[in-house]
């Protein structure tokens, strides 16, 4: 097998693509043939030791993959050689094979293509744990999306109209802003260009929005929990800006609004069940049609760099993906 190796955690120019020996997969484990592997930014930052978790070196980046069964270790049973599987396992996926974890493999159903899947899981079951479980969001209701371009982002649009509400979507560009209406948002803001609370007001007639979905932070974020609505719920899901926003508490109390954390990660874990149950509605929706994974571009395995890159440069609508 092949594998894009980070050895020395200073960012993606110090990522080695090395020749290392095939595993066998132990109990519990798969060994899985990679077909897809998407980028996150938590892989942005792991490879630059500014995630949270910390992986003993060296290992290889890439959290989120799609691909065939090779092999299978003991005692797993709801797996089996050939089967099509997405995986989020944290790391290994940007390579030719990788070790899984069998519990964090999800079976794909016919139809279900390998790049779709490999951008699926992070984005889709992050939002749908944001407005689904957290947000208990309503039909009628209003959302604001920002850094709606983004692969989080677009997932929100879709999940927030699969449910009925309106959506307002907020990005930097007039591209990244059609982009959003071409997916189903009902209205879009160019924040880089238009004053975020003004427009806020026009488009909700000075209600504001029900939901706010945040996962960029920084400057956007005071202006935008200002013009929340009364009882509204502000979704911290992320720092896509490099900032961590400090919100004044007062404004919790003017507005009977609550801010509400976002973790899919530490929500899998402590809740397995309603996990699970989440992501078999997705791929029923996925089914029907009614979400499919945003793709900025599918590039080869061996253009991880230029990927990282890319994403560096916050220019990605949607996902970026490598295939092999």
């Amino acid at each position: 097998m092949h594998a894009w190796l980070c050895e020395d955690p200073t960012g993606a120019d110090a990522l080695i693509w090395k020749e290392l020996p095939t595993p066998a997969p132990k109990p519990g484990e798969v060994l899985i043939d990679i077909k897809a592997a998407s980028l996150n930014f938590p892989d942005l930052l792991i490879v630059q030791n500014k995630y949270q978790v910390k992986p003993p070196l060296p290992f290889v980046p890439g959290s989120e993959y799609a691909g065939v069964v090779q092999a299978v270790g003991a005692g797993v049973k709801h797996l089996q050689v050939g089967q099509n599987v997405a995986c989020l396992s944290g790391t290994g996926g940007f390579a030719t094979h990788a070790i899984a974890p069998a519990a964090l493999c999800m079976p794909l159903p016919p139809g279900f293509s390998y790049v779709d899947a490999a951008a699926f899981i992070v984005i889709y079951a992050t939002s749908h744990h944001a407005l689904v479980d957290r947000a208990q969001l309503k039909a009628g209701e209003t959302v604001l999306v920002l850094g709606a371009a983004g692969g989080v982002g677009t997932s929100a649009i879709q999940i927030a109209k699969a449910l009925g509400a309106k959506v307002i979507a907020a990005a930097s560009t007039d591209e990244k802003c059609a982009l959003c209406r071409s997916i189903g948002a009902d209205a879009t803001i160019n924040y880089s260009s238009e004053n975020l609370r003004e427009a806020i007001k026009a488009l909700t007639d000075g209600k504001g929005p029900d939901v706010i979905y945040d996962p960029v932070g920084g400057d956007l974020a005071e202006p935008a929990f200002r013009s929340i609505a009364w009882r509204g719920r502000y979704l911290v899901v992320g720092f896509a800006s490099g900032t961590i926003p400090s919100l004044p508490l007062n404004l919790t109390l003017l507005k009977g609004a609550s801010i509400v954390g976002i973790f899919w990660g530490g929500f899998s874990k402590q809740e397995p069940k309603a996990s699970a149950d989440a992501m078999a509605e997705l791929a029923q929706w996925y089914a029907q049609g009614k979400i499919k994974p945003v793709i900025d571009r599918a590039l080869p395995m061996a253009e991880l760099k230029a990927a990282y890159a890319q994403m560096s440069s916050r220019d990605v609508k949607g996902k970026l993906v490598m295939v092999n």
